[in-house]
């Protein structure tokens, strides 16, 4: 146990967490910027396409927004993991 108004956080591991911390939020603030570009082009693309050609093309549409948007949410998922690993959590 730690003495009276001393922290775990101290020395080296302190040091050790700071490091993870900043590199996890900064690959996880990355991961999502990516993840948003891509399910915002998926989305974008897939209205395109339901636009141009009508109902005909409606379906190919939604498939490519749908991508879209479960690859933005992956991002996120994978993003917030790596976070909270640089948390230790």
């Amino acid at each position: 146990m730690a003495p009276i108004g001393s922290s775990n956080d101290e020395g080296v591991t302190g040091a050790a967490k700071f490091v993870t911390s900043t590199a996890g939020n900064t690959v996880g603030g990355l991961g999502r910027t990516i993840g948003g570009v891509v399910g915002a082009g998926g989305r974008g693309l897939g209205q395109t396409i339901t636009g141009a050609t009508g109902s005909a093309g409606k379906p190919v549409g939604e498939a490519i927004e749908s991508l879209g948007n479960g690859v933005e949410k992956g991002a996120h998922n994978v993003s917030k993991g790596v976070e909270d690993a640089g948390k230790w959590k």
